[in-house]
């Protein structure tokens, strides 16, 4: 299937390394002009390169902090210049990991912890939807992609869930806005996922394929949900965690 994306211009933050690094592979691949964003210029630099030479394709770094509105405003007019003028896809993946250690509990979690939280990866979302939206809508045309997570389907971590169904509703708002004028919004929820950084392999236990899924992987869905192809989809949550044993969503 072309998922006709030649000559299309993407943004991803957070595409320094882990999934947002391959998303940008596979939307380079896919024959489209990609610009990363990320926090670390010089980590920034170096996959920027590998990207272009490995796939061919324009790929560029813009250095930002996702918490900050006015860093956010000028990356993205950064990008959009680099890309010749505007973006038709934004994929959001700037995030803090999760990590392995055990999630606090209720006793341990202060304000901070949760403001952080919220700041970096739900209103980091949102600032980038926020500067990105004119451009789609001045051609009526654009995807948004939100990476977020399977703590939105399940306990165990209390901030986690919390940010993560934050995202989806994000989501869902940002759908029903901007549908209307040709973009499509839409997150996936990534399980344990093999990265630089390969968590440990008993976390494929719980995962019905029988091993964990990677980043390549997740990639491959949203570089589908980031293309024309994917219309019939707005607002909703796709799965991309390899299937959870034993839950049924509908």
């Amino acid at each position: 299937m072309d998922l006709e994306l030649q000559g299309k211009r993407a943004l991803v933050t957070g595409g320094s390394r882990g999934i947002g690094k391959a998303v940008a592979r596979g939307l380079a691949r896919e024959g489209a002009a990609v610009a990363i964003l990320a926090r670390d210029a010089a980590m920034l630099a170096t996959t920027a390169g590998e990207l272009a030479n490995e796939t061919g394709a324009t790929v560029v770094a813009v250095v930002a902090d996702t918490t900050d509105d006015a860093a956010v405003e000028r990356a993205v007019a950064e990008a959009a210049a680099a890309l010749g003028g505007g973006i038709d896809i934004l994929v959001n993946a700037a995030a803090e990991p999760g990590g392995y250690a055990p999630p606090p509990k209720l006793a341990e979690i202060d304000a901070a912890q949760l403001q952080r939280e919220i700041d970096v990866k739900v209103m980091g979302y949102l600032r980038c939807a926020r500067a990105v939206a004119p451009f789609m809508q001045a051609q009526r045309w654009g995807r948004i992609v939100n990476v977020s997570g399977l703590a939105a389907r399940q306990t165990g971590s209390t901030l986690g869930s919390i940010r993560n169904v934050a995202v989806s509703a994000l989501t869902k708002n940002l759908a029903d806005e901007l549908g209307p004028q040709g973009i499509n919004v839409t997150v996936v929820h990534p399980g344990a996922t093999v990265t630089e950084r390969t968590p440990p392999a008993h976390f494929a236990e719980s995962v019905s394929i029988g091993r964990l899924v990677t980043a390549a992987e997740v990639a491959d869905v949203i570089a589908f949900l980031a293309s024309p192809r994917s219309v019939a989809i707005n607002g909703d949550a796709i799965a991309v965690g390899g299937g959870v044993r034993g839950a049924i969503h509908y």
